[in-house]
C-alpha cells in the first residue's frame, strides 16, 4: 500500500513523504531534523524506512536540512545539477550534501528510484530551477506541484494523469493586494515566476483533471495572504462552476502550514 504524510507545507518549512512497506521518498526537507524525527515517532514512522530523497528547488524553506539529514540518514539526495549547485550556495544549508550521495534528474526523463518511478518536469518559479514530480507506484499515479508562477502545458499534463495530487495554493489575490506587502514583493508573487493563486489553483484542477484523479492536497498556503478554510472555500466554489462536487468527485484536504497533517493511504 501507497501512503502519505505532509510534515510541513509552507514558507516555515516543507517536507513530504511518500512511502510503502519497503520503501520511502521524502520530497523537500525544509524543516528541522528534530522535529522532523519527533513527528516520525509520533506517526509511528521511522527515518531508516526513507531510501531516498528528492529536491523541487533550492529556496532555504525546501532544502535548509537536506545536507545534514542525508549525510546523518546516508540518504541519495536526487535534484537537477542546477538545484545541486544552489543548494551549495544556500548559507541557509549549513551542511552541505555530500558528493557521494549527489544524484541528478533531468526534466521529462523517467528515472527508477527504488520501488518508484519518478519524472521530474519544470515548474516556473524565481529560484535556480524548479521541478515538479510525477511519481508512479504500481498502478498508482502521485504528482506534486509546489511554488509554481503558472501552469504550463506539462503541468496541465501531470495533472490530467495524477490519481493523488498535491499542488500549491499559496495566495488569496485580494488579501495579498490590501495587505502589508511591499509592492515589489506582491508583484513577484502575483507573476509568472511567482506562486499560484486560490483560484488559480482551482482553475489549473477544474480545467486538467482526469477520470482518475481521487485526492487533491493544497499545499504551501501563504500565512499572512491566505486562510486554510478561504482556500478550501474558494477551490471548492471554483471546482463547483465546472460540475465536479468535492466529496462526491474527489477529495480535498488543505495541508497544515507548521505540523504534519495525518496519514493518508493512496489505495
Amino acid at each position: 500500500m501507497l501512503r502519505f504524510i505532509s510534515i510541513g507545507s509552507g514558507s516555515s518549512g516543507n517536507c513530504y513523504y511518500l512511502f510503502t512497506e519497503t520503501d520511502g521518498l521524502l520530497i523537500d526537507v525544509g524543516v528541522g531534523i528534530r522535529g522532523m524525527k519527533k513527528y516520525f515517532r509520533d506517526y509511528g514512522l521511522s527515518l531508516s524506512r526513507v531510501r531516498h530523497i528528492l529536491i523541487t528547488h533550492d529556496h532555504a524553506d525546501h532544502i535548509k536540512s537536506v545536507g545534514s539529514l542525508s549525510n546523518e540518514q546516508h540518504l541519495p539526495v536526487f535534484a537537477t545539477q542546477i538545484v545541486h549547485k544552489g543548494i551549495d550556495r544556500n548559507y541557509c544549508v549549513t551542511k552541505k550534501v555530500n558528493a557521494d550521495l549527489r544524484r541528478y534528474v533531468e526534466p521529462e526523463v523517467p528515472q527508477q528510484i527504488g520501488e518508484f518511478i519518478v519524472t521530474p518536469f519544470t515548474v516556473p518559479h524565481d529560484s535556480s530551477d524548479n521541478v515538479g514530480y510525477e511519481i508512479v507506484a504500481g498502478d498508482t499515479v502521485f504528482c506534486i506541484i509546489t511554488d509554481v508562477g503558472q501552469v504550463t502545458d506539462s503541468i496541465a499534463q501531470r495533472i490530467g494523469r495524477a490519481n493523488y495530487l498535491v499542488i500549491e495554493a499559496n495566495h488569496d489575490v485580494e488579501m495579498l493586494m490590501n495587505g502589508p506587502y511591499p509592492l515589489h514583493l506582491k508583484k513577484r508573487i502575483i507573476s509568472g515566476n511567482g506562486h499560484l493563486s486560490n483560484t488559480a489553483c482551482g482553475e489549473a484542477i477544474a480545467q486538467n483533471l482526469g477520470e482518475h484523479l481521487r485526492h487533491v492536497w493544497l499545499c504551501h498556503l501563504s500565512e499572512e495572504n491566505n486562510h486554510p478554510e478561504l482556500a478550501r472555500k474558494t477551490i471548492e466554489s471554483v471546482l463547483r462552476s465546472y460540475g465536479i462536487i468535492v466529496g462526491t468527485d474527489i477529495q480535498l484536504d488543505v495541508l497544515k502550514r507548521t505540523m504534519p497533517t495525518g496519514i493518508f493511504d493512496l489505495t
